[in-house]
């Protein structure tokens, strides 16, 4: 293995660990910013090329932020999952969602084959929402 594809499994694994050391969804940008102040030496662009590869091989989760971006988690579940995502604090939850069946006889009755699907849902958890109705009664 030459010194290029050896930094890049060490980066990769290096990425690898500081996503799992995360329990929630956090950008490339924030988890870039963890690693560096616990001495890595990676560039962001490296943490964005290795977190979409993780992507791509099933081992994180990522989904598009309320914000416009998109966040990153290391995958706790085999196959395919959805999430619930609190726009507050960023609280995840993976839930069973029993939409297979209908996305399954939806494309067979168009004719498509080979379909994937994306479901995340956004809302506020029930902690968030009490915080905030604690606030405003002050």
């Amino acid at each position: 293995m030459d010194a290029v594809n050896k930094r890049r499994t060490h980066q990769k694994a290096a990425t690898r660990t500081a996503l799992s050391g995360s329990t929630d969804f956090i950008s490339a940008q924030d988890l870039y910013a963890r690693m560096r102040e616990q001495g890595g030496s990676i560039g962001l662009a490296t943490v964005y090329r290795n977190l979409n590869e993780l992507v791509d091989a099933g081992e994180a989760d990522t989904l598009q932020a309320g914000t416009g971006g998109q966040l990153f988690r290391f995958c706790g579940t085999d196959g395919h999952h959805h999430h619930l995502y609190c726009v507050e604090c960023g609280r995840t939850i993976e839930v069973d969602a029993p939409i297979e069946a209908w996305v399954a006889s939806t494309a067979a009755k168009h004719g498509f084959t080979e379909v994937r699907h994306v479901l995340d849902m956004f809302g506020v958890c029930l902690e968030c929402k009490a915080r905030s109705t604690t606030s405003t009664m002050v």
